[in-house]
């Protein structure tokens, strides 16, 4: 008998105002509150707040913390600053992408490290044998809520304990703090394309930091059908829907300024030196024609030839029918046309950047 998947801490509250549910990886994530529109609006115009607790987080604790961090991570680990972030890839010792995420330097003996996967005590423990580092999964203990918008600093600094004013993106508060007389770690951090923080605070004061996000704050509730779109709309990826571990590079995913080759030593990285210099494929937006969305993992062509993968399809309010894809180098200039694959015959398609809203990314550093 299979066990039921987990409840996040702000599952209640969040039913409370007409959420619902899907089961994905062990957990009952929030897919959303019955107005798409008014949840579009509100993280692109003003401000929104999901539940993020299900992402899956890990403490690397002891002297060997960090270099444990920067033996899997694409990224320079070594060297952040305590409460500075660094966002990349997870490589096996082929170079291959094993998930995607985040580390943050807690302490010169601590980080936090966050992926999308929930199976990865042995890949940390096979790739940092030898270091003296206790890893541990900590997702139960660190609920949070992440707030995406424009009128995020607005909301949250007269409710902060510390000046967040100056908080630079991918920065933290590594102490505890509090949001409306909550304890809780703030971090300039999020996922959708927009000026954004995270929450994370314990179980037992989930309720609270709700209640004080949404009605005092006035945040918007949505949840990961509105995700779908507004990361695709900023280019971001997720493991699983747009590739599969241990087949991808990270180039392939267009995430080459998070590889920190020459900089650091990572698991992998001889293995990417040569594809670093002129990457086959490129993660790019295609903007697609016709009156039906393409399916997941659908071909691209150019003509007759197969020249890439649609990933990650959506409507959205403000581009129409976009999706993500990796396609060969030679066909993913902005401006290419090709075609997709429908399930009977094709529709047209033009390639995009990969972030098509804000490609710049300058509203996260608002």
């Amino acid at each position: 008998m299979e066990s039921e998947s987990t409840r996040s801490p702000f599952y209640d509250p969040a039913a409370a105002l007409g959420a619902t549910f899907m089961e994905e990886g062990g957990w009952y994530w929030t897919e959303g509150f019955g107005d798409l529109a008014t949840e579009y609006t509100g993280v692109r115009d003003d401000l929104g707040v999901w539940d993020v607790s299900p992402l899956n987080k890990w403490e690397f604790r002891g002297p060997d913390a960090v270099a444990a961090a920067q033996r899997v991570h694409t990224n320079n680990i070594l060297g952040l600053a305590i409460g500075q972030v660094r966002y990349g890839g997870f490589l096996d010792a082929e170079g291959l992408m094993v998930d995607d995420g985040t580390v943050y330097k807690v302490a010169d003996d601590l980080v936090w490290v966050m992926t999308n996967g929930s199976d990865r005590i042995d890949f940390f423990a096979d790739a940092t044998a030898g270091l003296e580092v206790d890893i541990t999964p900590v997702t139960l203990s660190m609920p949070h809520l992440g707030l995406q918008g424009p009128r995020a600093r607005e909301a949250l600094a007269p409710l902060c304990g510390v000046d967040i004013s100056g908080l630079g993106y991918f920065r933290f508060v590594p102490e505890a703090t509090t949001v409306g007389g909550v304890p809780c770690v703030v971090s300039r951090t999020g996922f959708g394309g927009e000026l954004g923080f995270e929450l994370f605070c314990r179980p037992e004061d989930a309720v609270d930091l709700w209640d004080v996000v949404v009605n005092r704050m006035r945040a918007v509730p949505f949840g990961v059908e509105l995700i779908e779109v507004l990361r695709v709309e900023a280019g971001l990826i997720v493991l699983d829907y747009d590739y599969e571990a241990h087949q991808v590079t990270p180039f392939d995913l267009s995430l080459d300024r998070m590889v920190a080759l020459g900089t650091v030593d990572f698991q992998g990285a001889d293995k990417l030196a040569s594809v670093a210099a002129d990457p086959p494929r490129r993660m790019k937006t295609l903007t697609i024609g016709g009156g039906e969305l393409p399916d997941y993992g659908v071909g691209v062509r150019s003509g007759d030839a197969v020249v890439g993968t649609l990933t990650s399809p959506a409507e959205s309010p403000r581009f129409g029918r976009i999706a993500l894809a990796i396609l060969e180098a030679a066909h993913a200039a902005d401006g290419t046309e090709l075609e997709v694959e429908l399930a009977d015959g094709t529709a047209p398609a033009t390639v995009a950047p990969l972030a098509i809203y804000d490609p710049e990314k300058k509203r996260p550093r608002m």
